[in-house]
């Protein structure tokens, strides 16, 4: 079960349902990977609507990594997400926004 005070968001995968968290180096690889400035560019780009499916996909894979899921971008590409590429980006954009969210705060 995904454990939001931590961090962690679930999203079923090939049926299966998985738990993503971004961990420190998921987020420095977030950085590499997305050649973004910093990682509040990266938030600003979800909050302004204005991310790609690159976006999505770079946060998605981080996010299994940092859960304990090794999946290739290649295998992640060709998966089954539920909800579509919808829910894909509400749980990218919920998966940041969790990362960076304070104990308390709603």
């Amino acid at each position: 079960m995904a454990n939001p005070w931590t961090g962690e968001v679930a999203l079923v995968i090939d049926g299966q349902r998985r738990v993503l968290k971004l961990t420190l180096g998921a987020l420095a690889e977030l950085e590499q990977v997305l050649e973004t400035p910093s990682l509040v560019a990266l938030v600003e780009r979800f909050e302004n609507s204005s991310f790609s499916m690159r976006d999505v996909m770079a946060l998605l894979a981080a996010g299994l990594r940092g859960g304990g899921v090794e999946l290739s971008a290649g295998e992640l590409a060709r998966a089954e997400i539920e909800g579509g590429p919808m829910q894909a980006a509400r749980v990218a954009a919920e998966l940041l926004a969790r990362a960076f969210m304070v104990p308390g705060e709603t």
